[in-house]
Parts: C-alpha cells; sequence; structure tokens
C-alpha cells in the first residue's frame, strides 16, 4: 500500500499540474465531437488500447476513449456522427441552430467555405501555446490548413486514391512480375488491354469501384487522368475549369470504355465495391488510403476470399506523375458562446489527437507529421513501401470556396455514361457546363 504521505504529495501535484493549466481549478467539463468515418460503437465503444482497433472509425472511436480516461483536466468528449455525404450541410446548420460542436473534423478541400467566412477558430497561437511543432506538418499539410497566413485547422493525414490488389487473381491471369508485384498498366492502352486479359482468365471484373452514388471514386480517377496530362481541372484562382478539352475526352473515353468493355461492374455503390473485392470478386479496387488497414486485416484474418493483399499507387498512365489527394484536419468550429473551459478541453484532445497522430496513419493515411513518416514504427506497417510514391505525387484541387459543390457537379454527369450511355463528348459538355456553374460564385 502506498505511504499516506506520499499518496498526498501525488494528489497535491496532480492538483497543481491542473491548476497550471486551466488558470484555476479544473472543471468537469464536457466537449462535443463532430464526425464523419461511421459509428462503431457496438465494436470499440469500450475500447482504450488503441492498437486493439483498427479501421477509420475504429481508431478514432477508440482514440476518443483514450482520451475520456487517461486525461486530468476533467474533460469528456461527447461524439455526435453525420454520413460524409450530409456531413457539411448538417455542420453549417449547427450555426443556425446554436448547436455547434467544439471540434470537427473538416476536408482541406472544405476549409475555405468556413474560413473565408470567419466560421472557424484561429489556431496559429492556441497550437503554439500547446507546444505543436507547425515545423513537424509536412508542407503541403501546412499549406492546407493555412488561410491568409492564419492557421485554421490540426492538419491530420493526407489521404489518396490508390489500386487495392488481389494477387491471387493477378496471378490467374498472368500479371505478376517477377518480384512478386503486380503488373499494372503503363499507358491507357495498356490498361484495356490487360483489363481483357484478366477478365478472360479469371473470368472477374478487372477493376472495382463505387459507380452509383454520391462518393465520386470516378471522378477522383478522372481529376487524376487530367493531372497526368498536364492540364489543371480548375484555375488556380478557382474561376476557371478545364474539363472539356482534349484532355478531358482521352480521360472520359478511357473511364468510358472500362464499363463499356465489362471490366467494370456499373451496379456497385461503395459498400458493394468494398465487398466484391473481400469476395474475391474484382482485381483491383480503385479506393483510397483510408481502405488500408481494413483490407490487410480481413486478408489475415482468412475470413474472406480476399488472401493475398497488395497495395499500388494508381499507375502513370500519362506524361505526368500524379494522382487525387486530399486531407482530414480537426478544426474549432467559432463560437463566440463557448466557455473558456470548453476551448480548452477543446485544444487540450487536439494536443491529444496530434500526440496520437501514428495511430491514426494504421488506417493507410500518410501522416501529415514528418516525424512521424520518419518513424521505425511507421515504416515497418503494412504495405506503406507499396505506395510510397503517393505522397510525392499527390495533388488537390485549389482551395478555394464550392469546391465540393464542383465534384457534386462532375459526379452525375460522369457517371452517366455508364448509367444511362451518355458519350464521352456530351458528357464533357455537361460537366463543363455544371462546374463553370459553380464557379460563378467565386467570381
Amino acid at each position: 500500500m502506498m505511504h499516506k504521505t506520499k499518496m498526498l504529495q501525488r494528489l497535491a501535484l496532480a492538483t497543481t499540474l491542473m491548476t497550471a493549466l486551466w488558470g484555476g481549478a479544473a472543471q468537469a467539463v464536457d466537449i462535443s465531437f463532430f464526425r464523419f468515418f461511421g459509428d462503431c460503437q457496438g465494436e470499440y465503444g469500450e475500447v482504450t488500447d488503441v492498437t486493439k482497433a483498427n479501421g477509420e472509425c475504429g481508431i478514432i472511436t477508440a482514440l476518443t476513449n483514450k482520451f475520456n480516461a487517461e486525461n486530468n483536466i476533467g474533460a469528456k468528449v461527447v461524439t455526435q456522427t453525420a454520413e460524409w455525404g450530409a456531413y457539411y450541410d448538417l455542420l453549417t446548420a449547427t450555426y443556425s441552430t446554436g448547436n455547434i460542436p467544439d471540434v470537427a473534423v473538416m476536408h482541406a478541400s472544405i476549409m475555405p467555405n468556413f474560413s473565408d467566412r470567419d466560421l472557424l477558430t484561429p489556431l496559429t497561437k492556441p497550437i503554439a501555446d500547446l507546444g505543436i511543432q507547425t515545423s513537424d506538418f509536412v508542407p503541403a499539410a501546412l499549406k492546407n490548413a493555412t488561410a491568409k497566413n492564419e492557421i485554421y485547422a490540426l492538419p491530420y493525414d493526407l489521404h489518396a486514391l490508390l489500386f487495392h490488389v488481389n494477387m491471387d487473381l493477378m496471378k490467374k491471369a498472368g500479371l505478376v512480375n517477377a518480384d512478386g508485384s503486380p503488373i499494372l498498366p503503363k499507358s491507357p492502352e495498356e490498361l484495356l488491354e490487360q483489363g481483357k486479359k484478366f477478365k478472360e482468365a479469371t473470368g472477374k471484373y478487372y477493376i472495382g469501384s463505387e459507380a452509383q452514388s454520391s462518393e465520386g471514386m470516378m471522378v477522383r480517377l478522372f481529376d487524376t487522368l487530367l493531372w497526368q496530362q498536364g492540364v489543371d481541372v480548375l484555375s488556380a484562382d478557382g474561376k476557371t475549369a478545364s474539363i472539356n478539352t482534349a484532355e478531358g475526352l482521352n480521360a472520359a473515353k478511357l473511364i468510358s470504355s472500362i464499363f463499356s468493355e465489362g471490366l467494370a461492374n456499373p451496379a456497385l455503390d461503395y459498400p458493394g465495391s468494398e465487398q466484391a473485392f473481400l469476395n474475391g470478386e474484382t482485381g483491383i479496387l480503385i479506393n483510397g488510403t483510408w481502405g488500408v488497414d481494413n483490407y490487410d486485416t480481413q486478408a489475415k484474418s482468412g475470413k474472406v476470399a480476399l488472401k493475398d493483399y497488395r497495395v499500388a499507387n494508381v499507375p502513370q498512365l500519362y506524361a505526368k506523375p500524379s494522382v487525387w489527394a486530399d486531407s482530414h484536419m480537426w478544426v474549432i468550429p467559432k463560437d463566440d458562446d463557448r466557455s473558456e473551459d470548453k476551448t480548452k478541453a477543446a485544444l487540450a484532445f487536439l494536443k491529444f489527437l496530434n500526440d496520437n497522430n501514428f495511430q491514426w496513419s494504421r488506417t493507410g493515411h500518410l501522416s501529415t507529421r514528418q516525424s512521424v513518416l520518419n518513424s521505425e514504427e511507421f515504416k515497418a506497417l503494412p504495405h506503406r513501401a507499396e505506395f510510397a510514391d503517393t505522397a510525392k505525387n499527390a495533388t488537390s484541387l485549389p482551395q478555394i470556396q464550392n469546391q465540393r459543390a464542383v465534384y457534386n457537379a462532375m459526379i452525375t454527369d460522369l457517371n452517366a455514361m455508364w448509367l444511362t450511355g451518355t458519350d464521352p463528348q456530351a458528357t464533357l459538355e455537361a460537366m463543363q457546363a455544371g462546374v463553370e456553374r459553380v464557379l460563378r460564385r467565386n467570381r
């Protein structure tokens, strides 16, 4: 049993530390945390050992539980989840209802919609006061979190498009290099040739992708193909688009052919595309970094048809290496009525998340902290060497207002190629017109 004097000394020290942090006695305070990533309370609601969690939902849930269990400032994070398709509309609505969250997740592509309207709490000084070294952030991450020389977010990852590969099917199709890596196309022509070879040898779909819903996976591929041809989808000032171009037609024809040649299943929504890949019905799943941890775990479990799983950078089909990317960040939405205690608790949660950035990088996302990227711990994570070049080739649309609206405007018209048979040129014309309508709001 601990000696009574020592126990009292430790209690006094803990009280002193809390008082120093809060400028007074620590007070129990709840802070609201608004996010997408799904709801997995049934599986991870009691988990505080983050190493026992997998996937985006599992890891952020376990991190939140760990903070609640271990912080010594009396703070409790109360999570509210939303579907990501409706997330930003719901977040915007909170400014009218008065239920503004204390911490929220935000894509870098969305931040200008909020920072330009003074709806986010500036974080440059608070981050410095917390001892978070901005010099540790990779330049692209810090740029994503900054507007008008002010930091408005804590950058947390770089997430990009990847090729997730079923190597057993690739071996059956004879599409494996001597070193065991998949043979991937180096041109649009090779992609279609290899796809036909794969389909003939396996009877399976060469490519799997969400093709039915608002996820817009093929819009991300379309953007990638334009950038690979040296064309900016949107100008840096966000006033013009270069969609209805010769390069755009190349990209649209290729994507259309993937479906018209029967190399991909046009009936799949997002969950369906993942399940088809896990069920061994697809050779290559086009999805993001966020799936790596989940697919690796499932493949190793022995419970799904996918056994030999590998990851690859999206191949360079044109002259310039490039791939679509975005970033998840944490923000403190501006609320003039938020108490000082809540603000301090929200900032403490941000620091905790930053300190545990490695755990989030286990999802498959690339860390925004150079110290994490350089660590042996990170390098030892599964498959990281297989998509290391993604960090160098990651490309984003310019940080302008209404970027998400641009994205949504492209989805319906691009999807029409395989859902209603619209020809690629008509698709481009419709996409260009729709995007220009959105961009006029920025002028």
